[in-house]
């Protein structure tokens, strides 16, 4: 593809909403080089760099239609990704699109069918993160959809028929940030991963993951020790109380000029579980959190396919997992079976056993049942699985198991004797069962690991491993 010089002059003004001043503010400084000349397409599609990484990215014009993707733009964006798959480097849409041009009827559909189609190949292959700063509209509302990561800024909608046809077609009143605004699809959806505090920020973000994805690093072992901190210290004294994990993360993770490194991705949905990206001795790496403050911890059918595909994201870019897991096992109940807990749970257990990642278990206070193998269990294929002292590894709590082993007896004790002899009876379940020991012995468990040292022996872990990752695509499960 010819690269043109820009035309762009950094003093002049124009308006906010243009594609090059966009791209400007995305790019580092003096590095941005148009792919085509600027027209009326709709589009602008350049090169630079982020942080000194090579990258491709295209832009609405909203200036142009409201940015309604013809012919021409629509080739632009096919054109850009594929440069980017060509040359092995990151892609970023910004979207401000009001979706197909209406004038330019089927050819326009099929224009931008053939974007879709483009996004399809390059998943997998190239790390593609959607910027939405304005409408994602009709056509316009899967370009993002399609990509590894969606970030969206306050005034970014993405729905496919907008408040005036849902109302002649249903009847329902609403208006576009409610059908379509960031705190939909921040904790309704799940369609987007970051919602940002303004455009800057947005932009600021997207150029941080291409330098996660981009730029993975190498573990520093000798950092990795001098991190350490007593994690376990940051937990409730009592086992029954629910905590955040969060600061733990936090805490597990680099901090880079006293900022925490994580990036938390899709964090107002399915929040009983925790995902996103951050680097660990310099290294990236996703990790993958039960979060026993909500739900307490549950597992259900959204927070398991939230997890599936962030775990297939990773393998598909080679990026190694940390999973921290405390938890009592699935969400039981009517609604969750009836939302596909079965099915949408599968999806988990599939990705972690596709995965080639390397990958690493951390037990820090409970792990039960079948949420036991789909947190990255060894046999999944688990790199090494780690336990903090006090863990339990069951197929339930051992006094819920109880209650069922020994329900009969149980109901014949005298009442003001029922609860010692359902203590003395957990107590003997817990030594036949075994718990993290008996885990241990045959090998499903490493080893119970010092909470103090935490940070250095997940590293040490992780940089042991083969360097490895799956060749499939993203698709957005």
């Amino acid at each position: 593809m010819t690269i043109v010089a820009p035309a762009f002059q950094p003093e002049t003004v124009i308006d906010p909403r243009d594609p090059l001043g966009r791209l400007q503010r995305f790019f580092d400084p003096g590095t941005v080089l148009p792919l085509h000349p600027r027209d009326k397409s709709g589009v602008l599609a350049a090169i630079g760099e982020v942080d000194g990484v090579r990258t491709v990215a295209y832009c609405s014009d909203a200036t142009v239609m409201g940015g309604a993707m013809g012919v021409e733009g629509c080739k632009h964006i096919v054109d850009a990704i594929d440069t980017a798959i060509d040359s092995a480097i990151p892609i970023v849409g910004i979207w401000h699109s009001g979706g197909a041009r209406l004038a330019e009827g089927v050819e326009a559909l099929h224009a931008v069918g053939l974007v879709f189609e483009a996004m399809v190949r390059a998943s997998g292959l190239v790390p593609q993160i959607s910027v939405v700063l304005g409408f994602a509209a009709g056509g316009a509302a899967y370009g993002p959809a399609l990509t590894d990561i969606v970030i969206m800024a306050p005034e970014g909608r993405v729905f496919v028929t907008g408040p005036d046809v849902v109302r002649s077609v249903t009847g329902e009143q609403v208006d576009m940030a409610t059908l379509g605004g960031p705190e939909t699809h921040g904790k309704k959806s799940g369609v987007t991963h970051i919602v940002a505090n303004d455009e800057a920020d947005a932009l600021h973000r997207g150029r941080r993951l291409v330098s996660m994805f981009a730029e993975q690093g190498e573990f520093d072992l000798v950092a990795a020790e001098h991190g350490d901190v007593d994690l376990k210290a940051m937990m409730p004294e009592s086992a029954k109380r629910a905590y955040d994990v969060k600061p733990i993360i936090h805490e597990l993770l680099d901090n880079v000029d006293g900022e925490s490194s994580f990036e938390e991705l899709q964090g107002g949905y399915a929040r009983s579980i925790v995902t996103g990206l951050g680097r660990l001795a310099g290294r990236t790496v996703g990790v993958l959190a039960n979060n026993p403050i909500r739900l307490g911890g549950c597992l259900n059918s959204e927070s398991a396919e939230k997890a599936a595909r962030f775990v297939r994201l990773c393998d598909a870019f080679g990026i190694p997992l940390v999973v921290v897991t405390d938890v009592p096992g699935y969400l039981p109940g009517v609604s969750m079976e009836w939302e596909g807990v079965v099915r949408r749970g599968a999806k988990l257990l599939h990705a972690f056993a596709e995965a080639r990642v390397p990958r690493v278990t951390l037990v820090t206070r409970k792990i039960y049942g079948g949420a036991y193998i789909a947190m990255n269990a060894r046999s999944l294929g688990a790199t090494a699985v780690y336990a903090w002292p006090g863990s339990e590894v069951a197929v339930m709590g051992a006094k819920a198991a109880v209650g069922i082993l020994h329900k009969k007896a149980l109901a014949a004790a005298p009442e003001d004797e029922r609860e010692a002899l359902h203590e003395r009876l957990t107590v003997e379940h817990e030594q036949i069962a075994g718990g993290v020991e008996r885990a241990i012995a045959i090998g499903v468990v490493d080893q119970v690991i010092d909470p103090a040292k935490t940070r250095s022996i997940i590293a040490a872990a992780l940089a042991a491993a083969p360097a490895r990752k799956s060749h499939h695509k993203n698709i957005p499960l």
